[in-house]
This record gives structure tokens, sequence and C-alpha cells, in this order.
């Protein structure tokens, strides 16, 4: 039986929606690296270098389960400490961590736009829909009117939605002592219930694919099974039940294969509804071998300099990317795609360098204003 790991002073644990609070020292290398294979896997799924489209599906998954992950260990780990969250600083860093960045872009984006200088035309009710975080329901009916590749802004809707309602539920259920296996079952009974909503959807109403996959209530189970795995059996707050070979060379594998399996079996139905949970119960095994046995492997990757950084620009790097890969397809649709993504890239590392160091960084310290000491 392994103790649980401890944690590392090097950085904070917030994720691309996150909020942390009396954890700043509490960090995780892998998951940087983690969001760095999320984002390239959106990134190249953008740039349609390759036919990879559906495995940008999965690129959001991933920082759907991450984000639920790290955002409820901390809430446990605040709770543990003072018996209460406070959601008035829960909040207040959450808002200080998400929207500065996503309206400097949101805005930037649209002025470029209505300046001409991005081909695209604006519609101010979609332009609400983004502003006022529910336009992962509006680009179910209406996808146009918006700054040409900003339509990324979905999935920060859908967090939106979740994170004023979650923590209500981790409170009441610490109240109510229920314990860290329990809570863990309900989570997954609440996955249970997206799945069967989404069955009932697709083979009952023949719902469309963009309803499934944008839509709040029928995505929320892929941030909710990162959620479990913080409640129970935490990789890193958790004494774990299995040796290092049982993980790298069983449950890892099994893990893989369902992810290759919701990859390979390209079923219409089946993807607008059992695939995402298939991958939200792979993500389990990789997440926790990645935490736990961080040098393990092809997860000592994840633990690269470079690739931790790229993962802390993670958050700016999505916000930006699609657009410019907009523009650079637009102004230079002479070249190969392959050269096309690589510009792209230098350009999308650049702004969001930019704004990690003039937006992220400054707003890191007042965050810790707002913290529990």
């Amino acid at each position: 039986m392994q103790k649980p790991l401890t944690s590392s002073p090097e950085s904070n644990p917030e994720t691309s929606s996150g909020a942390n609070n009396a954890h700043s020292k509490f960090y995780i290398p892998s998951l940087d690296g983690l969001r760095t294979v999320a984002f390239l896997i959106v990134f190249l799924a953008h740039t349609q270098v390759a036919k990879l489209m559906f495995l940008g599906k999965f690129g959001v998954t991933i920082f759907f389960f991450l984000s639920g992950y790290l955002i409820t260990t901390n809430l446990r780990r605040e709770y543990d400490r003072y018996q209460t969250i406070d959601f008035k600083l829960f909040y207040t860093r959450r808002i200080l961590r998400i929207w500065p960045s996503f309206y400097l872009v949101l805005f930037l984006g649209t002025g470029l736009t209505l300046l001409g200088f991005i081909h695209g035309k604006i519609n101010l009710s979609a332009f609400l829909s983004q502003c006022l975080h529910y336009y992962n329901y509006y680009y179910i009916f209406y996808p146009n009117g918006i700054t040409p590749g900003s339509g990324v802004y979905w999935s920060l809707a859908v967090e939106e939605h979740f994170y004023l309602l979650f923590p209500l539920l981790y409170v009441a259920l610490r109240k109510l002592r229920v314990t860290r296996r329990r809570q863990m079952l309900i989570i997954w009974g609440l996955c249970l219930v997206v799945l069967v909503w989404r069955c009932l959807q697709v083979y009952a109403f023949g719902t469309s694919t963009d309803s499934m996959h944008y839509a709040t209530d029928t995505r929320a189970d892929s941030i909710l099974f990162g959620c479990a795995l913080a409640v129970n059996n935490n990789p890193m707050l958790d004494e774990q039940h299995y040796s290092k070979k049982i993980w790298n060379y069983f449950l890892l594998p099994i893990g893989i294969i369902l992810l290759i399996f919701s990859f390979l079996y390209r079923s219409p139905e089946f993807q607008k509804t059992f695939c995402y949970t298939i991958q939200g119960i792979g993500l389990y095994p990789i997440f926790i071998t990645a935490i736990r046995f961080p040098n393990s492997g092809l997860f000592s990757l994840l633990n690269l300099k470079w690739m931790r950084f790229l993962g802390a620009l993670s958050y700016s790097l999505y916000l930006v990317h699609h657009i410019v890969i907009f523009i650079v397809q637009t102004y230079l649709p002479q070249l190969h795609k392959v050269p096309q993504a690589a510009i792209s890239l230098l350009i999308s590392f650049g702004l969001a360098y930019t704004i990690y160091q003039l937006v992220e960084l400054p707003l890191g310290q007042l965050r810790k204003k707002f913290s529990r000491a």
C-alpha cells in the first residue's frame, strides 16, 4: 500500500478553468504536461493537418477531466482544513483567473473583425452569448455571427455553468458527512444520469451531434469523472491499494484500450452517447499513473520543462490559437497546411506568452490576496 504523494512548492495547481486558494504550494507537474497534450490535440484538429477533428473533442474532454479533478481536489483540501468553503473567495479567484484573458481575447478578436482585419461578420446576439457565457447553447441553434476561431468559447461556458452548481453540491455532501466512497458513487451516479440523458435524446429524439457535444447537460460528466477521482482514491491525497506494476501493466493498458476503442468505433450514435463515458473511464488510470508514477515510461515526458511551460500557457493558447489559425489560413492560403500550422503555433505561443506575462502572472499575485491563509 503506497502513501499519497507530497506536494511541491514550485507553482500553483490552477487549471485552465481553475481556482486556487490556500493551495498555492500544491503542484502536480505531470498535469501541466497533460494540459500540453490536450492543447496540442485540439490544435492539430483545428489546423486540419490530418483528419483528427474527432480527436479535437477528446482534447477538450481531457481539459474537462483535469479541471474537475484539480478544482475538486482544492475544494476538498480547503474543506478538510476549515470545515467549510468560502464561496465568495472561491468565485473571486475564479473570476480573476478566467475572465481577464477571456474578455481580452474576445474583445480584441471582435474588434479586429469589425475593422475588417479578420474576415467575418459579428452578430450582436452571438457576441453577447459569448460575453454572458451561454454561447454553447446559442451555437447549437445559430452557429454564426462570431469572430472566426472564437468558437472554442463553448467549452468555457460549460465550465462556468458547472462551477456555479458543483461546489454547492460538494459542500452539501461534506456537511451531511457522506463518506468519500459514497461521494464518489454519487458523482458516478450523476455521470450515469448524463449518459442516460444523452441516450434518450439520441435514440428517442434523434438530437443532433452539436447538441450532444456542446450542451452543458450532455457534457457535464466529462468534468464529473475528474471530480469523482478527486473525492476518493485521489492519487495526491489518498493511499493507493495497488502496486506500480498493476497500474503500469494492467490498469493503464485497459484505460488506453478503452480510449483507442472510443476513437476507432465511429458509429454516429455511439459517438454522441457512450463515447464520452468510455473516455471518462479510460482517463482514470491515465491520470492516476501520470500523477503517482510521473517518471514511469512515456509519462516522464510530461515532466519535461518545455512541456510543463506550455501547460502553464495552455489557457491563453486555447483562447487564441483557433483565431490565429483562421488568420494564417486566410492570409497565407498558398502555403501547405503543415507550414501554416507551424506559423500558427509560433504566433499563438507569442500571443499566449504575452498574455501570460501581462495578465495572468500579475493577477495571479492579486489572487493570493483572496486566499485563506
